[in-house]
């Protein structure tokens, strides 16, 4: 008689992790959802008493904004595309080639390069601001583009990831045989191990495109002309004038707001990459 009791008890246990999930997922879009319906509120709306339902002053919001400064707002946007989408394809160059060199190839000190990769994967972006301007500021490279994408060519963990796909996914009889027919090791890794390892590259892709879009304390330290700095930073600065100015504050919002929107894309373009990807994978086993 207690075994059907037992059954049902098992088959309610998993409502549990569920709903500890639900309230995780929960927490972490109720901010989100805040940003929403607060940039469709005018500024009378929004400092009256608040609440989720939807105002009307989202296009005269995105109006003011794109007029702020003669359209700084869209700069700061394009600044932020160029740094996480140039600095997130060579790093993913950088990590694809080093990840398949300590992954594939025998030579001496490579578990030291390793272990100083790993070194590398668990200390803090913080520690390293530093040190890269000081370096930067010796080759009078402050306050210019390439302050902020060298730093984000190098990613550890993103070399880290390659090493350990490119170990799972390409075979060690594949690239034995591309030396038998007398392929060249470049070409090896061009035609045959690269398409092996995309989906982990295109994983690293997104990773530090994300990164660097929403990375904030290297472009505070490297940058002093507004005019180049990323949509991060530049919100910042129009929240910091917001405090003597609060109609900027729905500015802030609302630009908060339209710079979620391209990582959303890319994750939706991304993920459908991803069932592509395991879908052919299926077919051919």
């Amino acid at each position: 008689m207690s075994t059907p009791s037992l059954a049902a008890g098992r088959r309610r246990f998993p409502l549990v992790p569920t709903a500890v999930l639900l309230c995780g997922a929960v927490y972490c879009l109720l901010p989100v959802a805040w940003v929403l319906v607060a940039s469709t509120k005018s500024g009378g709306e929004l400092f009256s008493t608040f609440t989720f339902l939807p105002g009307s002053g989202f296009a005269d919001n995105v109006a003011d904004l794109s007029a702020y400064r003669d359209g700084v707002y869209w700069r700061w946007m394009a600044n932020s595309a160029f740094y996480a989408g140039v600095g997130a394809l060579l790093s993913t160059a950088v990590s694809a080639v080093s990840g398949y060199a300590l992954a594939v190839y025998r030579f001496r000190g490579k578990e030291t390069v390793f272990n100083i990769l790993l070194a590398g994967v668990l200390m803090p972006p913080v520690i390293l601001a530093v040190p890269q301007y000081l370096l930067l500021a010796k080759a009078d490279l402050t306050d210019s583009y390439l302050s902020v994408l060298l730093p984000a060519i190098l990613s550890p963990y993103g070399v880290y990831l390659a090493r350990i796909y490119a170990s799972a996914a390409v075979p060690a009889d594949v690239i034995e045989a591309g030396r038998m027919d007398g392929g060249g090791e470049w070409r090896i890794f061009r035609t045959l191990a690269l398409p092996m390892m995309l989906p982990g590259l295109v994983t690293v892709f997104l990773f530090q495109f994300v990164a660097v879009w929403n990375n904030f304390l290297l472009p505070y330290i490297m940058l002093g002309d507004d005019e180049k700095f990323p949509v991060t930073l530049g919100l910042y600065t129009l929240l910091q004038q917001g405090a003597t100015t609060p109609a900027l504050y729905t500015l802030v919002i609302t630009g908060a707001l339209l710079a979620i929107i391209p990582l959303i894309a890319l994750f939706l373009v991304i993920q459908r990459f991803w069932s592509l990807d395991l879908l052919s994978g299926a077919v051919k086993s």
